[in-house]
């Protein structure tokens, strides 16, 4: 048996948070000696890592309770709808992000997108091999993963670089119907060819997490040129990725918005 001042110290949980979770029906002692000292076993250290990581994902303590009697495959559920609204979450602290950052560059007199040179250029057409998926932000890496080995269980050769095009009717970090593509040599099953086009685009360098401000240069070049509009989803053209380049500041990304005049 542990004292709680020895609990407490293998956990690295207050005395006065145990206090606490006893309180609240969380984690009971399991003994209290005469003398009104707690006393805990060592299987209940496993309660407390599952108390405080359900804690750290979010959850208030009110819920984590009813949470701990839950089977593996309902929590997991329930976690999974945890990782939705946590999604949901970080998109509106980038919209507050985004907010501040463009408010302090306005009040510093500079206008975020000056960094991006908006050209017309023609794309041509492509042999690409694709895979279409609805997925949420944290799984691009894990789509790509797919496409390359679909690609490689069918021979194909990758011949240029890999990209992205949305077509989601609306944004959403949590549920994105994308395309990934890999220009490629040779034919097989899921081999297309994309359509030459002309194109308004953009040269990111940086993190993705900034690809933002490329689109919204884009945004802004649009709308000085109403003669155009947009006619086919946005594509995502990763020019120098992780695979090339180590550092995420050395990343480059083409932004490119399909447009004819109107």
């Amino acid at each position: 048996m542990l004292t709680i001042g020895e609990f407490s110290r293998l956990s690295h949980v207050s005395a006065r948070m145990l206090r606490y979770y006893d309180a609240m029906g969380l984690l009971r002692p399991d003994r209290v000696g005469e003398n009104g000292y707690r006393y805990y076993s060592e299987s209940q250290l496993m309660d407390l890592v599952r108390i405080e990581r359900l804690k750290d994902y979010g959850f208030p303590l009110s819920e984590v309770r009813d949470l701990l009697d839950l089977s593996e495959e309902a929590l997991s559920r329930r976690i999974h709808r945890r990782e939705i609204e946590v999604y949901g979450e970080m998109e509106r602290l980038r919209k507050s992000l985004r907010r501040m950052e463009a408010d302090m560059l306005h009040m510093e007199g500079s206008i975020m997108y000056e960094q991006y040179h908006v050209i017309l250029m023609d794309d041509p057409a492509q042999k690409v091999f694709s895979i279409r998926r609805t997925i949420n932000v944290a799984q691009i890496h894990e789509l790509f993963q797919e496409l390359h080995r679909e690609a490689a269980a069918l021979g194909l050769r990758q011949a240029g670089p890999t990209q992205q095009l949305y077509h989601c009717q609306e944004f959403s970090y949590e549920r994105m119907d994308v395309e990934a593509q890999m220009v490629v040599s040779g034919d097989a099953p899921g081999v297309t060819e994309k359509p030459a086009r002309t194109c308004a685009a953009v040269i990111h360098r940086g993190p993705y997490e900034d690809i933002k401000y490329a689109y919204d240069a884009l945004c802004a070049w649009m709308a000085q040129h109403p003669e155009y509009q947009i006619c086919g989803p946005a594509l995502e053209r990763y020019l120098k990725d992780e695979n090339m380049v180590s550092n995420p500041e050395e990343y480059e990304t083409g932004v490119l918005f399909p447009i004819e005049k109107k």
